[in-house]
């Protein structure tokens, strides 16, 4: 809810705005899109290792798709430097605040993803009751919603130019 109402905000602004200054998007975000879109394939790939028992495959996969998560959140980082880099500042005009709100918003909300998937993978499952297919299901919509509301930012950004 908090991302859509931040992003009618945008529509209504950006129609209505006479002093909008439109943000050249920095070509990073591409590479972390394809870095963010990649990590759900293996995060796939983590949990159908783990329906076949794979135990160190599904370890092999999950860590991997941990460490793009973090790629992704390091990409967002260099983006920002290249905007700053531009003197385009959050404070700078209503289009780069959306940017950097966006962004910034997605960036928390993936690190927490990446917690949850620190969390399946070092967590003992066989010493609670939820099993550890359970709490991979369950990271995984997360994820892959993570992944979803990216591209819909992205283009909203794009398309908004």
């Amino acid at each position: 809810m908090f991302f859509m109402a931040l992003a009618s905000a945008f529509i209504v602004l950006r129609r209505g705005s006479g002093v909008w200054v439109t943000v050249h998007l920095p070509p990073v975000l591409w590479a972390n899109t394809c870095v963010l879109l990649a990590s759900s394939f293996t995060l796939e790939a983590a949990r159908r290792r783990l329906f076949l028992a794979d135990l160190r495959g599904f370890r092999k996969y999950w860590l991997f798709t941990t460490g793009l998560g973090f790629l992704f959140v390091g990409g967002q980082l260099v983006a920002w430097r290249q905007l700053v880099a531009q003197g385009i500042y959050i404070a700078s005009n209503q289009a780069s605040s959306f940017f950097y709100i966006f962004t910034g918003a997605h960036a928390v909300h993936l690190l927490g993803g990446v917690c949850a998937l620190l969390y399946v993978l070092a967590r003992k499952f066989e010493e609670t009751s939820v099993s550890r297919s359970t709490a991979a299901e369950v990271a995984s919509y997360y994820w892959h919603f993570m992944d979803g509301l990216w591209v819909f930012l992205l283009a909203l950004l794009y398309l908004g130019k």
